[in-house]
């Protein structure tokens, strides 16, 4: 179980967004917002050894300050949003680790296998994340698209996670409803996935103390990372530190 940090992008700025209110019409609920630029945060995290982080462009205007992480922190971080077969590979280029995608690999909600094929060839299954946040509906998972709005056909499910895994190396999955609440995490989401997911798995959404985190460890056997956001200090939260996530969980 690590620790990946993350850096959320919104307006070319880094922020913390409450999720579930990131639409195409108006502004997002924000519980942080700064004027320090995103290699700030790349280049705290590289000087602490935390590689596998990730930097989410949420929306347009955000490619500036993403290139500039990635080029404070060559190889140690992962990029998405907006990511897709014309791209994909510029930010490889530009020093990203991997790229994560959603929306590229549906097409109305739909899986489309083919394009999911394709990219995974382009960048290689090893350079390719799949984010797969979800929301509950009427007891299952299901995954979203678009900034969390739109909803798919892909469930969070054992055969179907067995079978993404060919193409990718890693599954990033928040918790959409709890995404940016800091009021715990969706403890059956996770016991799901420690179940079902066959590769490595991060989990993201609500966590907002250490109490969070020995569940995660223990209802995760060890095996799912997390990522927190709005919790931790250095983005104005109180729950957790992160000098003392560095010390305890910056290895696996």
């Amino acid at each position: 179980m690590r620790f990946r940090p993350c850096i959320d992008l919104h307006g070319g700025r880094v922020k913390q967004i409450v999720g579930n209110t990131l639409t195409d019409d108006g502004e997002p609920t924000t519980n942080f917002d700064t004027d320090k630029p995103a290699a700030e945060y790349a280049r705290r995290y590289r000087d602490d050894g935390l590689v596998g982080g990730h930097v989410i462009m949420l929306g347009p205007g955000n490619e500036v300050a993403a290139r500039e992480a990635l080029e404070n922190f060559p190889g140690g971080l992962q990029v998405g949003g907006g990511i897709d077969g014309r791209n994909a590979e510029s930010w490889l280029a530009a020093g990203a680790a991997a790229v994560i995608v959603t929306s590229t690999i549906f097409v109305s909600g739909r899986l489309d296998r083919d394009r999911l094929e394709s990219i995974a060839d382009q960048v290689g299954r090893d350079r390719l994340v799949l984010d797969l946040s979800c929301r509950e509906e009427s007891g299952n998972y299901v995954a979203m698209t678009d900034r969390w709005q739109t909803r798919t056909d892909v469930t969070i499910d054992a055969a179907t996670l067995g079978e993404l895994s060919q193409y990718c190396s890693e599954f990033l999955i928040h918790a959409i409803d709890k995404e940016g609440q800091i009021t715990g995490i969706d403890g059956r989401l996770l016991a799901l996935l420690t179940d079902i997911v066959p590769s490595q798995v991060t989990y993201a959404g609500g966590i907002s103390s250490l109490m969070d985190l020995d569940t995660i460890l223990r209802v995760g056997k060890g095996r799912v990372d997390f990522t927190v956001g709005s919790a931790l200090d250095l983005f104005g939260g109180s729950g957790l530190l992160y000098r003392d996530l560095v010390r305890d969980w910056s290895a696996a």
